[in-house]
């Protein structure tokens, strides 16, 4: 525990704990969504497990980090068509490639469903998914995004003790807020078709960098986060005006 008493293993760990909590918010984003085809008495359960799950499995990465950083080395090349060049491909490939697409499927399933309004759970009281069936899509999600986040944490701690408590305080971080997180976006339909854009260029980031093409994760994150707040302000001017107009039919009602 003497590795505690060096400032800079406070620094490396704040700075941890925050990459992994702005690195969870696609995790808790597609939770949000997904959990909202439960009964209502379920989302919360649903929410809970789903985050926890990406805790475990999380962990268990950190134990094996060995192997986890080995999954990097090429399994077997490829020739790309319409060019010269052969592409090695990993493990790690292998497996942002799957989880781009199940995230690109899943997203672009979800849209079709709310542009052809179908109803759904937290709206009508009626359950459009087993609880069993949603926490295998969370599985399958938590291993890309928490396989990802590991990749990541190497890149900046060496020490695997500080990797697993940076991953332990932005799960109990994220266990807090997910709720609020989850009733916003699902209270607010535009913010919800906003989020499942989000993960639409998530997945198409998961699925270039399969093949080494990076993205930087930051324009990602700024572009949603601005998105976001001209949502907010539309939010408000919408408030805003909505009593204006209520008025206005009010008086033609009466003449």
């Amino acid at each position: 525990m003497e590795i505690f008493a060096n400032p800079d293993t406070w620094i490396s760990l704040l700075t941890l704990t925050f990459m992994e909590v702005v690195l969870g918010i696609d995790n808790i984003v597609f939770i949000s969504i997904i959990v909202a085809r439960l009964p209502k008495e379920q989302q919360g359960k649903g929410r809970t497990i789903g985050l926890a799950l990406a805790l475990v499995f999380r962990v268990i990465l950190l134990l094996f980090i060995s192997y986890i950083v080995q999954a990097k080395e090429p399994l077997f090349t490829i020739d790309l068509p319409f060019t010269d060049n052969v592409q090695a491909v990993s493990i790690r490939d292998l497996i942002l490639f799957a989880g781009g697409l199940f995230l690109l499927a899943k997203s672009t399933t979800e849209i079709h469903n709310k542009l052809e309004g179908e109803e759904e759970s937290h709206g009508t009281g009626k359950a459009t998914a087993t609880l069993g069936k949603i926490l295998i899509q969370i599985i399958l999600i938590d291993i890309v995004f928490s396989f990802d986040s590991i990749l990541t944490a190497v890149g900046l701690v060496d020490n695997v003790l500080i990797m697993i408590v940076a991953v332990v305080i932005s799960m109990i971080i994220m266990l807090l807020f997910a709720k609020y997180v989850s009733d916003f976006v699902n209270k607010h339909p535009t913010v919800k078709m906003l989020a499942l854009s989000f993960l639409l260029l998530i997945g198409v980031m998961l699925v270039a960098e399969s093949f080494h093409v990076e993205i930087p994760k930051g324009y990602i994150y700024f572009a949603m986060f601005f998105s976001l707040l001209v949502e907010i302000l539309n939010m408000k001017l919408r408030k805003k005006t909505t009593p204006v107009h209520l008025r206005q039919n009010e008086i033609v009602g009466e003449d």
